[in-house]
């Protein structure tokens, strides 16, 4: 109906609370659109979610791609949670301010976690299989 008004958020991903130095995609998110939901908002605007650089100050409107999205909104919690990290891998985990994002900090930490789930993931055989079958 274009007669209904709808009201909603303008945030970025990375403005949401995190343990890991910048917000991203995991139970933070789904916390927030529960909070929507129940406070009656329609709309959540989440900015660009393509990759950023240091260089451009991590600025979502100055990528080096269209196409190439975020890694650091790769939530830990969700990698742990669909097997690909084991919670050991999660420590030793910097002390994040919680007042604004550590991009660098969490670039250096969360690359550290990428490269332990690549690992997990080339070992695991049910995860090769499907991968496999994925590709073919």
């Amino acid at each position: 109906m274009m007669n209904t008004r709808k009201s909603g958020i303008l945030m970025h991903i990375t403005s949401l609370p995190s343990p890991y130095g910048i917000g991203d995609m995991g139970p933070s998110a789904y916390k927030f659109v529960d909070f929507l939901k129940q406070t009656g908002q329609a709309f959540w605007q989440i900015l660009p979610l393509n990759a950023t650089s240091l260089e451009s100050y991590n600025s979502p409107y100055n990528s080096f791609s269209a196409f190439a999205g975020n890694t650091l909104l790769i939530s830990p919690d969700i990698l742990v949670e669909e097997g690909f990290l084991s919670e050991n891998d999660l420590k030793p985990k910097p002390d994040f301010p919680e007042e604004y994002c550590d991009y660098i900090g969490a670039v250096k930490y969360k690359e550290r976690l990428f490269d332990a789930a690549y690992r997990h993931f080339r070992k695991g055989v049910e995860l090769n299989y499907s991968y496999k079958s994925f590709c073919y």
